[in-house]
């Protein structure tokens, strides 16, 4: 194929994807119509387990099977492995593995499985330390958001008596991961460099606080047996702390950044390219899923909890998921605070890949050394359009759209849409993040590898 062909057909094929979806161009025949798709038990995999018993996927002609995992790594090695013919993943999962961060492989993601859902807990004596340091309201209860400024006298404590304070995240490329030191960093509290480069992949290096991997179902367990003094991770796991009265969730993630990014439904690259349609009518149903969860108000909440609380789903008592996923979150026993959008499915545009969204998983591996050196702005750019898919997106809306199974008023502005938010300093530490500027954001921080810094 000559220069001229291979251009021509590149446009060609990205006009196809910019072009209105009539209700006859919707996607062909599944190419694969049975199929197996990964999860990790936390309530964040509710779109799947709806699109399941709602016949979402029937309806799209395929034939699924949801199998749980026992952690990330295995996830995304089965679905590199073509084992798995998909997955519920973690935002950053496509981006470090297409970065070659851990992992080196092609996964791109067409679908935002969902906005927050994280929260911060740190043991019941960690607590105790805090407690005094913290500002508190009329009623004696501590004010929030919670600066980890008041970790630092935990931190000395620990220092003193020659003990490292050990904390827990799910997987270094995860939004735990960042979003703890994100928190840690904004208190003044350094969580160390990653130095791939020289072979250190402990995330460890001139680390105030100790960040290692524990899978999400076994957070409670561990820190219960002291081997952490605190986590980051999803629901149900951090109310499962506070049932256990063994811990006390300190932050959600919504309160260090509104609206973030959480989970994706990820694919390789070639397990998409050989499957496309069947591609679309996996998105297709897990946006009908998404639409369900929140609808009305998230009115379908109770039976969505009724349904992961089955052991082959989640499978933790529905008091525990309940009590974030219906509009309220539990910090230290019985100070539950309205917390509508803790778990957001598909309102705020939750399920778009936003390039935005992708560049800033990648300011926060550059910023902790998972990305060696400096790069462009234009690189930041190229590598989001490579592995976040929203011209997929779009399809799969539109054929909805046309089929009459969702609205255009429930994708407000799609075809204006260019895959960047608008930039926002409602992070816990103020700073201005536009995806379009990505160094300037990096260079904001007084913590972090900065410019041409390199460790």
């Amino acid at each position: 194929m000559t220069l001229w062909q291979t251009t021509a057909t590149a446009c060609t094929l990205a006009l196809s994807l910019a072009a209105p979806l009539a209700a006859q161009d919707g996607p062909g025949p599944a190419e694969k119509d049975e199929l197996t798709l990964g999860f990790i038990k936390l309530t964040d995999m509710a779109p799947l387990a709806i699109a399941y018993e709602k016949g979402f996927f029937e309806d799209e002609g395929l034939y699924v099977t949801l199998e749980a995992q026992a952690n990330w790594k295995v996830l995304l090695d089965r679905v590199i492995s073509g084992e798995l013919d998909g997955a519920h993943m973690l935002a950053g999962q496509p981006i470090g593995a297409s970065l070659g961060i851990g992992t080196q492989a092609d996964i791109i993601t067409a679908f935002s499985m969902d906005l927050n859902g994280n929260a911060i807990t740190v043991a019941n004596q960690v607590w105790s330390t805090m407690k005094p340091h913290l500002e508190h309201d009329a009623a004696g209860k501590p004010l929030h958001p919670i600066s980890a400024s008041a970790l630092r006298p935990v931190l000395e404590q620990y220092q003193q008596d020659g003990k490292s304070l050990n904390l827990g995240m799910v997987f270094p490329v995860s939004s735990h991961n960042y979003e703890l030191r994100y928190w840690l960093a904004a208190g003044g509290i350094h969580p160390g460099y990653y130095a791939p480069h020289q072979g250190d992949n402990s995330g460890q290096r001139q680390a105030e606080v100790l960040l290692s991997v524990t899978p999400p179902p076994q957070m409670p367990a561990t820190l219960e047996a002291g081997t952490i003094a605190g986590y980051s991770v999803g629901e149900p796991w951090n109310q499962q702390a506070v049932l256990k009265q063994i811990g006390v969730p300190v932050i959600t993630n919504h309160d260090i950044w509104p609206h973030n990014p959480e989970k994706v439904f990820g694919v390789s690259q070639a397990w998409a390219d050989a499957n496309p349609n069947t591609h679309l009518r996996l998105i297709k149903a897990l946006l009908r899923a998404a639409h369900w969860l929140d609808q009305g108000d998230n009115a379908n909440r109770p039976e969505a909890v009724e349904i992961l609380s089955q052991p082959y789903y989640v499978g933790a008592d529905k008091k525990v998921i309940a009590a974030s996923m219906t509009g309220s979150f539990e910090y230290e026993r019985g100070d539950v605070r309205p917390a509508p959008d803790f778990n957001v499915f598909f309102r705020h545009n939750a399920t778009y890949p936003w390039y935005s969204d992708a560049i800033w998983f990648m300011t926060q591996m550059r910023r902790w050394g998972q990305i060696a050196d400096a790069k462009s702005d234009d690189w930041y750019l190229e590598q989001a359009r490579r592995i976040y898919r929203p011209d997929i997106y779009v399809q799969a809306a539109r054929a909805l759209i046309a089929e009459g199974k969702l609205n255009a008023a429930d994708f407000p502005d799609l075809d204006q849409r260019d895959g960047f938010r608008p930039a926002t300093n409602a992070f816990i530490d103020g700073a201005t993040f536009d995806g379009r500027k990505p160094n300037a954001y990096i260079d904001q921080f007084a913590i972090g590898l900065t410019g041409d810094t390199r460790l």
